[in-house]
């Protein structure tokens, strides 16, 4: 039987499997997720419930994919009612507590956390106050000014992660004075941070360095094997429009904004040392996506290839979990929403799709279904949907992954043999039977007819809540308010 651990969950923002050192990267510099890695246990394909931020989100906090938290979009709320892993924790004698980036929408910007400090940048509110970023103003939307307006500077979202950092750190000293005055419960800690999600700017010296070692992507674009959408996506944001300048001064700036990122994550790590807080903490890193960084001329998520699809996942917890371990189970975020859950010693959330990792990370070979599930739809309100609705759904069974869309083109990889997903085998006689049967287990429980007229219903119902926060102006609770004169750019860079 373990014993119930501290927890600090660490959940970045886009931030793509790829680009770390313990997955292989052979240029960023991200020494203090790579300790973490070589002291636990790292999950080689874990994947994200949803490419976009809100959905992916709620569903790690839930338990449950998006179609059944009614989160499909950004512009979605989740149900105060659904019980969160921050629920059972509270449950099962955790006070969880929230620092920084949450990305929820509406009245309940807890879902369960007793106390959330700094919150994010943007309003509560569907339809509230704006916020703008200056210089940099639209380039953290999917759309070519992220790529014109991008290489050495500053965001004001690096301002915030850093304010966010120093909250956690004086939050571990709180924790350590209690414990030396005789309180041992537990702490669940939960920090969220928003790099390194787009403007892609970063620090300047960061950006020189990483453009004199970086290279092109790697991909290219297969229209032939790809559904309609991608196409209209290319052209309806302007990535067909980039050039190589712009594509390679983004890049280097991504890497920036990751090893920025990790800077800050080894501040907590190493205050959690010095406090003598690590022995029985389990510390799990992860993002709640990825970013395609140019891979088939494709930008941002949005997206079921794996650079959008993918996210790290690393459990490191000394008392329990072997050390250098890795993991090549097929898992999702959900399943972590589960292993928190387990961790603080509740039974699972009712209705959860996911299972603890625990037992999986301790011993590799422990039986497990290697199934999971990612879906995007959108119903096309967002300024960037340019008024499209997507319907669409991936499912990773094994080495095979299909990916439905709804009314489009469909896409079948054979993972061993196709890592790079270059050659879409679907409808290839040969494959006839996995084909079937996946779309069989993709469809089961996910109707896209019937989230068809969820998401045209949820229209007059969201056009609704916009007006009234734009009318009333609802004040914004948990708000880090952004600063114009915090963002920059390098003219010329």
């Amino acid at each position: 039987m373990m014993s119930r651990p501290n927890i600090l969950y660490i959940l970045s923002d886009q931030h793509a499997q790829g680009v770390s050192g313990c997955y292989g990267d052979p240029v960023v510099r991200t020494p203090n997720i790579d300790r973490l890695a070589a002291g636990g246990v790292r999950f080689e394909n874990a994947y994200t419930p949803s490419p976009l931020c809100l959905p992916a989100r709620m569903s790690l906090l839930t338990g449950r994919y998006p179609y059944r938290n009614r989160c499909w979009t950004n512009t979605d709320s989740l149900a105060s009612d659904i019980p969160t892993f921050a629920h059972a924790q509270g449950a099962a004698g955790y006070p969880p507590i929230l620092i920084g980036r949450m990305h929820a929408l509406g009245s309940d910007q807890l879902h369960g956390y007793v106390r959330r400090e700094i919150g994010d940048h943007m309003t509560d509110w569907n339809g509230g106050s704006e916020y703008t970023m200056g210089i940099l103003n639209g380039a953290q939307r999917p759309n070519r000014e992220a790529l014109q307006l991008s290489g050495a500077g500053q965001s004001s979202y690096e301002v915030l992660d850093r304010e966010v950092t120093e909250a956690a750190i004086e939050e571990i000293r709180l924790i350590a004075e209690n414990r030396r005055n005789g309180d041992d419960t537990p702490f669940s800690l939960s920090v969220g941070y928003i790099l390194p999600h787009q403007p892609y700017a970063g620090d300047p010296e960061l950006v020189d360095y990483y453009l004199e070692r970086i290279s092109p992507p790697r991909l290219f674009r297969q229209e032939d094997g790809e559904p309609e959408y991608l196409s209209w996506w290319r052209d309806a944001i302007g990535m067909n429009a980039m050039t190589v300048t712009e594509e390679m001064r983004a890049k280097a700036a991504y890497y920036a904004l990751v090893e920025t990122m990790d800077r800050e994550i080894g501040k907590i790590v190493d205050e959690l040392d010095a406090q003598q807080l690590s022995e029985n903490t389990l510390i799990i890193y992860t993002s709640d996506h990825g970013d395609q960084l140019g891979e088939r001329d494709l930008w941002f998520k949005q997206t079921f290839y794996d650079q959008s699809a993918k996210v790290p996942l690393i459990l490191n917890w000394p008392k329990e979990l072997p050390k250098g371990t890795i993991c090549g189970r097929v898992v999702n975020l959900i399943d972590l929403s589960a292993t928190l859950v387990d961790a603080a010693g509740h039974d699972p959330l009712p209705q959860s799709d996911g299972h603890s990792l625990l037992d999986l990370a301790k011993a590799p070979e422990t039986p497990w279904d290697d199934t999971t599930f990612c879906e995007y739809c959108t119903d096309g309100m967002q300024v960037w949907a340019r008024g499209r609705m997507i319907l669409s759904r991936m499912i990773r069974k094994g080495k095979w992954k299909l990916n439905y869309y709804h009314e489009d083109r469909h896409q079948l990889f054979d993972l061993h043999n196709d890592p790079d997903e270059m050659t879409n085998v679907y409808g290839y006689p040969e494959h006839a039977q996995i084909q079937s049967e996946l779309l069989v287990e993709l469809l089961a429980n996910w109707s896209p007819e019937d989230i068809q007229k969820q998401l045209e219903s949820s229209k007059a119902t969201k056009k609704i809540l916009r007006n009234w926060a734009a009318s009333t102006e609802p004040v914004d609770r948990y708000r880090w308010m952004t600063e114009v004169d915090q963002n920059w750019l390098r003219l010329g860079s």
